[in-house]
């Protein structure tokens, strides 16, 4: 069972880098009790299940929040949330931000904030500690934004024809280490690499068959949310057009 941040716990991880199932640990992390200690900061900021990663200025895992209201008076760093079960409604100085459905949006460092949640809700986040370029905003991540061509994979790796790729980043910090949005692309197959960087990615449409290193071999599909550990060594498979959200924090 994953440990909050309150008993000073992470949630555990296999001994090498691979690629976690995050909708089964958001899950997991639904199922256990969202206890606040004393005089800790507002349960959105206390509430939370950190994956075990090496140190670095990237963590990822969940938040869970009971019923209620609550306040941030300023995040410490930018946060991609991405909404698992529930609902969840941000209010900022006239600005409303209401997830619900898989929504996930950006919350850069400064914001200030207070949440209502009608019923327990679970989230997932990727917290970037490097210099934000938010000044404190509430970005939505927009699935219906248009799309521009964007880079492939490198020729040597692809097992077929090159896939035409498109993007649009709805958040970049300052050093261009951590970016937010969407992309998507026709059907092809990669042979297997190790990845430079972390990435949440929630699938919007089409699905991805992954082998990693061990051999394990898996599918996700529209709804999946995943996260690719930086040095993961693996294969991408995809024989439709795939869309999906992404939050990648990849070290210069």
């Amino acid at each position: 069972m994953p440990q909050s941040h309150d008993s000073r716990q992470a949630a555990s991880r296999p001994s090498h880098p691979s690629i976690i199932d995050l909708r089964q640990f958001a899950r997991e992390v639904a199922s256990a009790p969202a206890s606040q200690v004393d005089g800790q900061a507002d349960a959105f900021l206390a509430n939370r299940y950190p994956l075990e990663l090496p140190p670095g200025p990237v963590e990822i895992g969940a938040i869970r929040l009971e019923a209620g209201t609550g306040s941030v008076t300023e995040l410490p760093a930018d946060e991609f949330i991405i909404l698992c079960d529930g609902s969840l409604t941000l209010n900022q100085q006239g600005q409303t931000l209401a997830l619900a459905d898989s929504a996930s949006a950006v919350l850069s460092a400064g914001a200030g904030f207070h949440w209502h949640c009608p019923a327990p809700a679970t989230l997932l986040y990727v917290r970037y500690k490097g210099e934000s370029a938010g000044e404190g905003n509430l970005i939505a991540i927009d699935e219906s934004a248009v799309l521009e061509p964007s880079g492939t994979p490198a020729v040597e790796l692809l097992v077929g024809p090159t896939p035409s790729c498109r993007n649009h980043t709805d958040y970049r910090s300052v050093d261009g280490e951590f970016m937010c949005g969407t992309w998507d692309s026709t059907p092809y197959h990669r042979r297997a690499m190790e990845s430079r960087q972390y990435e949440l990615m929630h699938l919007l449409a089409g699905a991805v068959t992954v082998v990693e290193q061990s051999g394990t071999t898996r599918t996700f599909t529209k709804g999946d949310i995943c996260l690719v550990e930086k040095g993961a060594e693996w294969s991408w498979e995809s024989r439709e057009d795939v869309k999906k959200v992404y939050a990648i924090y990849r070290p210069a």
